[in-house]
């Protein structure tokens, strides 16, 4: 199962991103600004979890490696 991450900064959007930490991707996040969220079937369970841990924040899939949860 592939591993997830999500950005700690905010994007311009004030989106916080989650990436696919297995594949990698050419978005990724510096290590320091990574949160790890685990291993998960596909990007939507990554998402719900970040989703679920920061209730207050915006959350989306990066449009270039969880296209399947790019919302905005």
């Amino acid at each position: 199962m592939p591993s997830f991450v999500i950005n700690k900064n905010q994007q311009s959007n004030s989106d916080h991103e989650v990436h696919n930490a297995t594949s990698g991707c050419t978005y990724m996040p510096n290590p320091e600004n990574q949160i790890d969220l685990g291993t998960h079937v596909d990007c939507h369970g990554a998402v719900a979890k970040a989703k679920s841990s920061w209730p207050d924040s915006k959350i989306n899939g990066c449009y270039y490696c969880c296209n399947a949860c790019h919302t905005s």
